[in-house]
């Protein structure tokens, strides 16, 4: 499912024009990534969590020349999905 076909399953869903629903799906991930970026996780009970992580700085191989690289360290979006949405996807 791409973004267009979420904001028609949303409008179907809510009973939202798609212009509405496009405007709510924009607000949503607006404050998502506003809260990931501050540092915040975001937890939304029976669907998951985003969090930040942080991956260490490690050695890699430049596949094409088998040079050893460091890859340098980072932050990473992670998502846990809740015990309800985990039951209805088996």
């Amino acid at each position: 499912m791409n973004k267009a076909e979420l904001i028609s399953a949303m409008a179907a869903e809510s009973g939202l024009s798609k212009t509405d629903s496009k405007k709510a799906l924009d607000a949503f991930v607006t404050s998502v990534t506003n809260s990931l970026k501050a540092g915040v996780k975001v937890s939304l009970v029976g669907f998951g969590t985003f969090s930040i992580s942080e991956r260490a700085e490690r050695t890699g191989i430049n596949p094409s020349t088998k040079a050893a690289i460091v890859i340098p360290a980072k932050k990473v979006v992670k998502f846990k999905a809740g015990a309800e949405l985990a039951g209805v996807v088996e």
